[in-house]
């Protein structure tokens, strides 16, 4: 008895033991929490329209993300539409905020301090201890709905908070307790491209409470009535609702919430399709499986625990965005005009498109993990180009935006297309990305943000001269970066009207896509700025920031060439040269591994025969990622940074999205497995691979040796295994047959 008592004893802890090894248990919301990361403990389904946050800064302007690390109170609890990892700004949000005892309405007034110590940050569930309130908050979410639970550990008033984040002062919120609501609503306004006009449509709220309250209203910054209705009517630098709770005894109130983009009654039936009952177990189960589920198609084995929590983590991050937009019966607010309904019969309808970023790794990532949410995805960016006329270039809150720059869609479109994947309107998308490269909208048009910025300059003169100052864009000027992006856009789509039968269309852009050639300066062999004469801009120094380059310099953009590396290594005076340009890019420290234009660069070794330097340059950027809240080493947007980190630890990489191959880098794990939603597996081994041991000595593709630094898409969907022999020393004859002389 005294043996079976003790074995008894253990079962708790090897239980939790067990628990703690799966990949869901593995993720820590908190990463990326701090510095630049701007993640958030988000919780709710994958790509949810809605995502709970706790909020630490009551606004919604631009950059100032809900969360950060270094909080420490909280001012309430968030249903956001923040894009994870950027710095754009929340948008159509509200904000609960559970109290106790004096009312105060006014976020820094009503702010409670609290403890990392005291959180749990899960995907599917965040909890938090207030002992200001003496309170425990709970939140679990589903993709448009979520649930709050607090629970109080004193008897006395309890308050609970509603505050519509309306970020020009015109929200607007109702107190109806003939059916245990407050509904509202937080007017969504643009940036960038159409800065500061109304986007057409609202976030829209229906709170619902468990139990009656003794009293309520309504307040406008620190001025508390018991009127149940207010309009901000930019009165109010702060706003909203407030229901007071007598309760008798310590106890648990229950609050739920539904959010939609087209209206109060479609965000009441939101609630009602996805929280049912008052069953916050029930949603919090659900909401964990679908997480789990999605976190299972990837299986590690080895690694430190840091680095497989980094992994989940970034897991994670990669599937918070494009957002679901549509509501549980398909219904959305129409592209660019918002006022009007429109329904998609199956299916969901997606938004928020950080395509700038997100074309070149996590867009990739979801062809193989999740296939079948990109057709959804491509059609949405289809509907969204047939509704406002023009494709988008970067469509968040619905809206055009002409954010960051090139002309990425038609890249994404064609990467899923030669992918095999099917599902959404591939004429009316290449008439759309024809249109785009073709095509420069009527002025008023143009200037709200449709169409490429500066094509004229780019057809006319084979590149963007700096005389054309991009006056209507938000990154003004950049002439070289654009002139390098439009090249590799133009390749791409050229390859989509080859596919599709557009012989002459296909020419055209193909012949376009060698106009990178036209600002590689043949003295200093650098992208360099470059004026209508055909002269060169002077003074000049790549290793500095320039105003004709995007976020970096020249030295670094040099490399924007993914699909035709071998004619930029010729270009630049042959491979011992462009060896020597890839070294001093890292050794004088010019590369930005925080940001998104230098992703593929390490990779470029491969083509020049150095694959070697390709594994040793990724083994130290891989290892700049960690499992702390700076664990980042810039901005996620919207899942790319953590897509790229994924890819390089699995061992290979998208360099030029569009065309379906992904060149080797060298793997973190000793074992990984993607399950396929096809049912078949691709496994990755890495024999003897360490911290010491990063150089691939040889490496098997279903047991036949790889004689070029690349796997193709459909060899990974067909199943197999890509087994590599790591050691210490590096192997600088592996793929150097194939390399560029």
């Amino acid at each position: 008895m005294p043996l079976l008592k003790r074995a008894c004893a253990l079962i708790p802890f090897l239980a939790a033991f067990v628990f703690a090894q799966t990949p869901y248990s593995l993720v820590d919301p908190h990463i990326g929490t701090a510095n630049e990361g701007q993640t958030t403990p988000a919780v709710g389904e994958p790509f949810a329209m809605t995502n709970w946050i706790p909020e630490a800064h009551a606004t919604e302007k631009k950059c100032i993300s809900p969360y950060l690390f270094a909080d420490t109170k909280l001012t309430g609890f968030r249903a956001s539409h923040w894009m994870s990892g950027s710095c754009t700004q929340d948008y159509g949000s509200v904000t609960l905020m559970p109290t106790s005892g004096e009312l105060h309405t006014a976020p820094d007034d009503r702010a409670a301090a609290f403890s990392h110590g005291d959180e749990i940050t899960q995907p599917a569930f965040y909890s938090v201890r207030l002992p200001a309130y003496n309170e425990t908050v709970e939140m679990t979410a589903g993709i448009r709905a979520g649930m709050l639970r607090v629970t109080y550990s004193k008897a006395g008033t309890a308050n609970l908070i509603i505050e519509p984040n309306a970020r020009m002062k015109d929200g607007w919120v109702k107190v109806d307790l003939a059916r245990n609501e407050i509904v509202g609503y937080n007017p969504v306004y643009r940036i960038y491209q159409g800065n500061g006009k109304p986007a057409g449509f609202s976030g829209y709220f229906v709170i619902q409470f468990r139990d009656k309250p003794t009293s309520a209203g309504t307040w406008c910054d620190t001025k508390t009535t018991t009127n149940p209705e207010l309009n901000g009517e930019g009165k109010c630098e702060h706003m909203g609702a407030y229901l007071r709770f007598e309760l008798a005894r310590p106890r648990a109130l229950l609050v739920r919430a539904g959010t939609s983009f087209t209206s109060i009654d479609a965000a009441r039936a939101n609630l009602n399709a996805e929280i049912p009952a008052w069953d916050f177990a029930t949603l919090r189960a659900k909401t964990t499986r679908v997480w789990s589920k999605a976190f299972d198609t990837v299986a590690v084995q080895g690694g430190s625990a840091a680095q497989q929590r980094t992994l989940y983590t970034a897991l994670y991050h990669s599937m918070m965005l494009p957002r679901i937009f549509s509501d549980a019966d398909g219904s959305y607010p129409r592209f660019a005009d918002g006022k009007k309904i429109e329904k998609i019969s199956n299916g969901v309808y997606y938004d928020d498109f950080s395509l700038w970023d997100i074309y070149r790794a996590q867009l990739p990532l979801l062809t193989i993990l999740d296939p079948a949410r990109i057709s959804p995805m491509m059609q949405s960016l289809v509907l969204k180009g047939e509704q406002g006329s023009f494709l988008p270039i970067f469509p968040a809150w619905n809206s055009y935006t002409s954010e960051m720059i090139g002309d990425h869609t038609g890249v994404a479109i064609t990467d899923a297309y030669m992918k095999g994947l099917r599902g959404f309107d591939i004429e009316s998308a290449w008439r759309l990305i024809r249109q785009n490269a073709f095509v420069t909208p009527p002025y008023e048009q143009y200037k709200d943000g449709l169409g490429r910025r500066a094509l004229g300059s780019y057809m006319r003169f084979g590149y963007i001269p700096l005389e054309d100052p991009v006056a209507e864009a938000f990154h003004q000027n950049e002439q070289v970066s654009r002139t390098l992006e439009y090249s590799f856009d133009d390749a791409i789509d050229s390859r989509l009207a080859a596919a599709l039968g557009h012989k002459e269309d296909a020419e055209t852009l193909e012949r376009r896509s060698h106009y990178w050639r036209n600002i590689i300066d043949p003295e200093t062999r650098f992208a360099r700025g470059r004026h209508k004469d055909g002269t060169w801009i002077t003074p000049y120094d790549p290793k500095e920031h320039a105003s004709f380059v995007t976020e970096s310099n020249s030295w670094q953009y040099t490399f924007y060439v993914p699909h035709e590396v071998p004619a930029l290594i010729e270009a630049v005076g042959g491979r011992d040269v462009f060896i020597n340009k890839l070294d001093g890019l890292f050794d004088n420290k010019l590369y930005d591994p925080g940001n998104e234009p230098g992703h593929h660069v390490a990779y470029l070794y491969d083509e020049a025969g150095a694959a070697w330097k390709t594994q040793q340059r990724l083994s130290s950027l891989v290892a700049i990622y960690n499992d702390t809240p700076a664990g980042l080493p810039g901005n996620d947007d919207a899942g790319q940074m953590s897509a790229w980190w994924i890819f390089s630890a699995l061992g290979f990489y998208p360099v030029a999205p569009g065309i379906p191959e992904y060149w080797i880098g060298t793997p973190l794990f000793p074992s990984a497995t993607l399950h396929l939603a096809n049912g078949k597996k691709f496994s990755i081994t890495a024999k003897d691979v360490s911290a010491q041991n990063i150089y691939i000595q040889s490496v098997q593709l279903n047991g036949t040796p790889l004689t070029t630094p690349r796997i193709s898409h459909e060899a990974i969907m067909q199943g197999g295994t890509l087994e590599f022999t790591m050691g210490p020393q590096p192997n600088q004859k592996l793929f150097a047959g194939s390399a560029v002389r």
